[in-house]
């Protein structure tokens, strides 16, 4: 895990729309990194749905969520689509974020980490969570923020 504390690493890949997306993109805005392992799958559903629900509390918090995963875009934007997430979902098919993000150990890696990051407006990691329970996961950060 990154240090709190610590600048959160730039990046820029593809949200599920195609979208080139990069972290300066959200500057004056907090934002929560969730990285979950495979679209469509038991847990990151249960744990999208649960941002899904908390999305307009995070918003009038100032906050965005971006979900990140290594699956392509057609697989994220088919997960996104099957739920209707009103968020993006980051296609890390390069490791690019997992890696500067300690999502994984290396590029071979097939999937990342549950794990997730809040970064403050000025984009500084404000927390760093190693442990997810993918059903309170988004009720119990946003009741933090």
């Amino acid at each position: 895990m990154l240090d709190v504390g610590t600048q959160a690493p730039d990046f820029s890949v593809q949200d599920h729309h195609g979208k080139s997306v990069s972290l300066k993109d959200f500057r004056g805005k907090k934002v929560v990194i969730w990285f979950y392992p495979k679209a469509d799958t038991p847990g990151c559903t249960i744990e999208g749905k649960g941002f899904s629900e908390d999305y307009k509390k995070f918003e009038d918090k100032n906050t965005v969520i971006l979900g990140v995963s290594l699956d392509s875009v057609p697989e994220n934007k088919a997960f996104a689509e099957k739920f209707s997430f009103p968020f993006q979902l980051l296609c890390d098919v390069n490791h690019e974020i997992a890696l500067a993000y300690h999502a994984v150990q290396s590029a071979e890696d097939k999937y990342a980490a549950r794990i997730s990051y809040v970064i403050d407006e000025e984009g500084i990691i404000v927390e760093a969570i190693d442990k997810v329970d993918t059903k309170t996961h988004s009720s119990g950060l946003c009741s933090r923020m």
